[in-house]
């Protein structure tokens, strides 16, 4: 495992399977696909930059790279996937086998190429606020915006639309005084509607006066009067959310707020497309909402307080009035965005559900990102804003959003793409090498992402098509031979340039006979992620699909293939090492939010899937099982050490620190509880005390600075209230039906315990 992550270090590319049969048959029988997991703007040490740009093989539009076979006296490639001979192109004259460019080198598998940016603008944000929130809320939403808006450079493009009952465009280029057009919110508006009130279409342009003309300067676009830099309507935004209100519109005591989000969100979408040319530079819209959507377009629920907000029994027995007209608004919104490379972000403070799994295509359509917390006045929020435009730093990380980006991936013959998982939406790209069978979003070799930061990865899924096939003596021509696949990421960096990010990777072929080669390269970790972005995938788009029991039948398959084993003797079977751990995370799988959606809300489960589709190996693995250590006492002070994921690791005198992404837990166990609240700690000849409980503390500082969204922070003590976020995903190896107490805690559980799941699991394999 060490060696898949060092290569994911190198390149930013996991693969489930890293040998790979060479044969559709022998394919079929590995159980988990064929996988990779890449991460297009991965942060690599050393990355090689050139300010020219790529040279493309003339047949199948593939980069040279390390891999070609290059003849230096005739000035040729061979490009590796489709192998034609191409010509060097000028510039290149030069080269010889001592003298070569760098995307000739081997250490240089992943390059990046560097153009001047064009007829690129300044990146532009429009902000949409809910102001049916209470009063105090609002005002902690403004002074986080605020604060945002002074981290912004002065030519960053801003906008600001409002909404309650109705929907505001506010007026940035007028400053005279506050002006704003005002749209109903409980109508339905076709986009060509809102665009024509707007003054943006060309109708509208058409009919204004020669005194209306000269309000904006000759050059300047119409949308310039709503999205302008801050340098020069920084006095007028800010004059905007000083005088912004709670929603003036009277409601009964025994209804919901009026709140149109839906169309607040289409009449952001409409001013961008129409104000912000397509794909001309880096444009987000950011959603501050505190509560559902009880208004026109993409309503959630009614506003009688009687009619409680969609739950998931409510989905499952299609009891959601409103949830399926809500999901094809949405969807609508989200094939704009994605025309005009536009991104959606929520930021969801409510204690009630928002409608996020409405919104849940625009956002993973458009590569936007959720912050989900209860309150604008919650350290999540407002640490999570802010880092949305910080540049990065020694203490805190930010998000170094890019965009308008094109994913595409070039395979070997023999290979063809399935599809992809990911926060992506496909394009029109047809070839030889596209799947039949569609795995995601397939039917392509190439997608769109409006929007994608240092985090976002990509899982592709891959059909193994080849042939096998023996020469004159009978051996196997394809045995020593490397298979490649290429992925050509072009995006808007967030300088402004324009970038090509080039990764060429190469696997070997073997036999499908070859069982102990195969695996050799299986990435337990990364088919772990991969196999639940498939499952998360396939509950949301297949009926009746029952989860728990694919995933079980998944893994007895490949324990009966690869596992070592005599017949009808459980006992006897092992794994290898490099398949020991994919079991406990298919355990940890079956019992994580992902599948067991009792007791979450369909926003919370929404939240959940959308960041797994878009993290990185180790980030989603963590998700999936999270990451339990204790402390313990070094000469360097205190340290962390990895303990089992199991309520056995809860003692007395030991402090817990569990990351499950989502939320980082400090547990202190019942002796030193007692002893802090004794106060121990703030006595002298107790120093030793106090390191101890401040170690955690400093831990868990370290991974809310590193991580975005910032997690929630839980500091709490055996068998307190928050315990639970704790023993909820532990392994519960001792229940009140267990026998014999094991550890200082019990879990009150029908689960089986990990040891209960292995046995059964020994067993089926075993008896064939």
């Amino acid at each position: 495992m060490a060696s898949f992550a060092a290569l994911e270090d190198t390149d930013g590319v996991r693969l489930t399977w890293n040998v790979w049969p060479n044969s559709r048959i022998e394919a079929t029988k590995c159980v988990i696909p064929f996988a990779s997991i890449y991460t297009p703007c991965k942060r690599i040490q050393g990355l090689s930059v050139m300010e020219y740009p790529p040279v493309p093989c003339k047949t199948c539009g593939a980069i040279l790279n390390p891999h070609v076979r290059s003849d230096f006296n005739s000035h040729q490639w061979t490009c590796p996937f489709c192998h034609t001979r191409n010509h060097f192109p000028a510039q290149y004259r030069g080269i010889t086998a001592d003298y070569q460019p760098p995307e000739l080198y081997a250490g240089c598998a992943t390059i990046e190429y560097q153009m001047p940016a064009g007829n690129v603008l300044p990146p532009a944000y429009v902000f949409i606020i809910d102001t049916s929130v209470a009063e105090d809320e609002l005002r902690a939403c403004v002074a986080s915006l605020t604060q945002a808006l002074t981290t912004l450079p002065e030519y960053t493009q801003v906008g600001l639309v409002t909404y309650g009952t109705h929907v505001h465009v506010h007026e940035l280029g007028y400053s005279e005084c506050a002006k704003a057009y005002v749209f109903q919110g409980s109508r339905e508006y076709a986009p060509q509607q809102i665009v024509d009130q707007l003054g943006l279409g060309t109708k509208m342009a058409a009919r204004k006066g020669p005194g209306q003309a000269q309000m904006m300067p000759p050059q300047a676009p119409p949308g310039a009067r709503f999205i302008q830099p801050i340098s020069e309507c920084e006095f007028t935004i800010n004059a905007a959310l000083d005088e912004l209100m709670h929603d003036a519109f009277p409601r009964l005591s025994e209804h919901r707020p009026n709140r149109c989000t839906g169309t607040a969100v289409q009449v952001a979408a409409c001013l961008m497309g129409a104000a912000l040319p397509a794909g001309a530079c880096a444009a987000r819209m950011l959603l501050f909402v505190g509560g559902p959507s009880t208004e026109g377009a993409g309503k959630v629920v009614d506003r009688e307080l009687s009619e409680p907000i969609r739950s998931h029994e409510d989905l499952a027995k299609d009891r959601a009035p409103h949830y399926k007209k809500a999901r094809r608004f949405f969807d609508g919104v989200a094939v704009q965005l994605v025309q005009q490379q536009h991104s959606l972000d929520v930021f969801a403070c409510a204690l009630d559900q928002v409608g996020l799994a409405e919104m849940k295509p625009v956002v993973d359509m458009t590569g936007g990102v959720v912050v989900q917390t209860d309150t604008f006045h919650n350290p999540v929020f407002k640490e999570s804003l802010k880092r949305m435009f910080v540049a990065p730093g020694p203490e805190v990380s930010s998000l170094e959003t890019a965009s308008n980006a094109t994913f595409e991936v070039i395979p070997s013959r023999g290979v063809k793409v399935a599809g992809l998982l990911g926060p992506a939406s496909p394009t029109d790209r047809k070839g030889p090498n596209i799947s039949d069978t569609p795995v995601g979003i397939g039917g392509t070799t190439q997608w769109k992402l409006a929007g994608l930061d240092v985090n976002t990865s990509l899982c592709t899924f891959y059909e193994i098509v080849a042939a096998q096939s023996k020469d004159a003596a009978g051996q196997d021509p394809s045995l020593n031979q490397q298979f490649y696949i290429q992925f050509i990421t072009k995006y808007l960096h967030a300088n402004g340039s324009l970038r090509t990010r080039v990764t060429t990777i190469t696997r070997k072929w073997t036999t499908g006979e070859d069982t102990q080669t195969l695996i050799s390269g299986f990435d337990q970790e990364a088919a772990a992620v991969a196999m639940t972005r498939l499952t998360t995938f396939k509950m949301e788009t297949e009926e009746d699909f029952d989860a728990t029991r694919w995933i079980d039948r998944t893994l007895i398959r490949l324990a009966t293939r690869f596992g070592e084993y005599q017949k009808e003797q459980p006992q006897s079977f092992t794994l290898a090492e490099n398949m020991s751990y994919y079991p406990q995370f298919m355990f940890n799988l079956r019992r994580s939010q992902f599948v067991q959606v009792f007791g979450n809300s369909p926003d919370e489960t929404a939240n959940c899937r959308l960041y797994l589709n878009r993290e990185s190996t180790i980030e989603a693995l963590t998700m999936i099982q999270p990451q339990l250590m204790a402390f313990a006492y070094t000469e360097a002070g205190y340290r962390p050490y990895p303990v089992l994921l199991d309520v056995e690791s809860i003692q007395p005198d030991r402090i817990l620190l569990l990351d499950s992404f989502f939320y980082v837990v400090v547990f202190h166990g019942t002796t030193i509880a007692q002893w802090r609240k004794a106060g121990y700690h703030l006595q002298e000849q107790h120093a030793d005390f106090r390191n101890h409980l401040e170690a955690p503390k400093a831990e868990a500082a370290k991974i809310l600075q590193r991580r975005f969204p910032v997690p929630r922070l839980v500091d709490c003590d055996q068998n307190g209230s928050q315990a639970r976020f704790l023993l909820a995903r532990l392994n519960p190896s001792s229940t009140y039906s267990t026998q014999t107490s094991m550890s200082a805690e019990m879990i009150m559980t029908d689960d089986v315990s990990l040891s209960v799941f292995m046995d059964h699991l020994r067993k089926l394999a075993t008896s064939g």
